[in-house]
């Protein structure tokens, strides 16, 4: 065997094993960064649109598809696709599912995870403080799929307080029926009876 086809058959060996070497740290980093993707980095990819709007499957049995308005700290805000006029506020944690194109799932799973946007350290309470502030009209859905309509006038560290009146009417007291004191781990949306604008 000639010496020159000796050391070709040695260099393409080893360019193939550091080729297969190489192929493997980008597995393993690959495998890392999709291990330290949260859902929430995954959402915030997906708030410049998308094949189609996602549909969210609620705690409550109940679905929600619109486009993703806005993605904070632990809640999202959609635009419904239906004819109601607010947006829909969603608590993470009373989130089930999410149904996508696979387009949109594997455009998701790319996500750049760093991101310094206000909106994104936003809590869901410091959300529904604005709403406090603004006054307004909303319905309140709760585990076990009950719908709670009024004007929260007050929205603690982990809990609300809403005034419970008729849907769209504005809170007056005269038109007040009651009040409920609301945990945010029982709230599975909050569904704006106005347009309102979102952080």
């Amino acid at each position: 065997m000639p010496w020159e086809r000796f050391f070709e058959d040695l260099e393409d060996q080893l360019d193939s094993e550091w080729e297969a070497e190489r192929a493997a740290l980008d597995t393993e980093a690959e495998r890392l960064r999709l291990a330290r993707l949260t859902l929430r980095q995954r959402l915030v990819a997906l708030t410049d649109g998308g094949q189609s709007p996602p549909r969210l499957e609620l705690a409550d049995g109940d679905a929600v598809t619109g486009r993703l308005a806005a993605v904070g700290a632990d809640w999202i805000a959609l635009t419904p696709d239906t004819r109601r006029a607010g947006a829909v506020l969603v608590p993470l944690a009373a989130v089930v599912a999410i149904g996508m194109p696979h387009a949109d799932v594997l455009r998701s799973a790319r996500a750049d995870v760093a991101s310094t946007r206000l909106a994104e350290r936003m809590t869901f309470g410091f959300v529904l403080r604005d709403l406090v502030r603004r006054r307004t009209p909303l319905t309140v859905t709760v585990l076990g799929g009950r719908t709670l309509s009024g004007t929260i006038d007050r929205a603690g560290a982990d809990h609300l307080d809403l005034a419970l009146h008729d849907r769209g009417q504005p809170r007056r007291s005269g038109l007040v029926t009651g009040h409920r004191l609301i945990p945010f781990s029982a709230v599975v949306a909050v569904r704006l009876d106005a347009p309102a604008p979102l952080p």
